[in-house]
């Protein structure tokens, strides 16, 4: 039997990995705190679960969802961003329903790269979101890494990228707030990347499905929020605004060439969300007091866990976007030995390296588990420490 090579050579994709792990703890008995997978575990509000119950029983023959969505979704997505981040949308051709974010981000490389293209790379950051390159290398484009600078509040450089790369890109992926470091991006990196990305006739992708979720006073931007959207597209997701990871409910917005595109391929794959998951995100979408109140419960978490990580000697170096933090190794160990000691007193994370070689060095601690398991985890790692390598 012939597979693909490709799956041999990226492995198993690094979270599963971590699954397995806690999985085969478990099975031994062990009681583990998991701040490694960053899947939230809020409660999903009641109006919303409501939604998609009444929608259930209002359509008791369930058709097929059209590839393009329901119209009315796409008008409640629209209105949204307009009320977010002030960019006016043609609900009609420029906002696409997606399964999630995590599909629609996988797939857009296939949209772009094909057989012989011109246009045969990929850029990511390092560290990062691993699904943009694996789907880079499923569609055939090579992958070129770049290194987001501490320094600089861990953004890309993008001026390093030569001539030469720039006529042989086809897309350019940005992802802020940063999953894993939480930084937050100034919407003048926006401008000055959509226009490079225009001006070499490159696609920018920027993963913002974090948007919503922040732990200072300082609100996320949109690449939206460019003056001239052409070749921009940014994917959104109600799974960590809204806690509803298991819905499977997202968008892809900006240019309409870019939209009609995917909308032209989306028939073959089958990834349109189910009409009743639609009606429930369009209640989501339309509501704005349950974010607020989940962004308070992740402050409260980070606050109950930081000083025990602080004991560790770890210490947050990241941002304040997302439900992460992003902590450097003591004297700049190995990311992976500390997980392991980490996960021998019962708590889980995940070690930067799961997010390319930029991550060495740092921990990624998603402040998912409940206010109480936080507290706990904090009294665990003061009691257990020093952690220095």
């Amino acid at each position: 039997m012939q597979l693909n090579p490709l799956l041999e050579e990226l492995g198993t994709y690094p979270f599963a990995r971590l699954t397995d792990a806690r999985a085969r703890l478990e099975a031994k008995g062990a009681r583990l705190i998991d701040f490694g997978v960053g899947e939230p575990r809020e409660e999903t509000p009641a109006f919303i679960r409501e939604a998609l119950i009444a929608a259930v029983r209002d359509e008791p023959v369930s058709p097929y969802p059209l590839a393009a969505g329901l119209p009315e979704l796409r008008e409640a997505i629209a209105s949204w961003i307009r009320r977010r981040f002030g960019a006016r949308l043609d609900p009609g051709i420029e906002v696409l329903p997606t399964l999630g974010s995590k599909e629609a981000i996988f797939h857009l490389a296939q949209v772009l790269i094909g057989p012989g293209s011109p246009r045969d790379l990929v850029a990511v950051t390092t560290p990062g979101y691993p699904v943009p390159e694996r789907g880079a290398r499923f569609a055939g484009a090579r992958v070129v890494e770049l290194p987001l600078d501490p320094a600089s509040g861990w953004l890309p450089a993008f001026d390093a990228l030569s001539e030469e790369t720039w006529r042989r890109l086809a897309l350019v992926w940005v992802n802020y707030p940063n999953n894993p470091t939480g930084a937050l991006a100034p919407v003048g990196l926006y401008r000055e990347l959509a226009e490079a990305c225009r001006r070499h006739g490159v696609v920018l992708a920027s993963d913002e499905a974090y948007s919503e979720i922040w732990l200072g006073e300082e609100r996320p931007r949109s690449v939206l929020e460019v003056e001239d959207p052409t070749h921009v597209l940014a994917f959104n997701s109600l799974s960590k605004r809204s806690s509803m990871p298991g819905y499977r409910a997202g968008f892809v917005a900006g240019d309409p060439l870019l939209i009609a595109a995917m909308k032209q391929v989306r028939p073959s794959v089958g990834v349109t969300p189910q009409r009743f998951v639609q009606r429930a995100a369009i209640a989501a979408w339309d509501d704005e007091e349950h974010v607020e109140q989940t962004r308070a419960r992740y402050r409260a978490k980070r606050d109950a866990l930081l000083p025990g990580l602080l004991a560790a000697g770890l210490e947050p170096v990241g941002g304040e976007g997302g439900f992460f933090l992003w902590c450097r190794v003591p004297g700049d160990g190995d990311a992976e030995a500390l997980a392991e000691r980490l996960l021998g007193v019962g708590i889980v994370v995940a070690p930067g390296t799961f997010f390319g070689a930029g991550g060495a060095g740092h921990v990624r601690v998603a402040l998912v588990p409940t206010l109480d398991e936080c507290a706990r985890a904090a009294e665990t790692l003061a009691g257990a420490a020093p952690f220095g390598s």
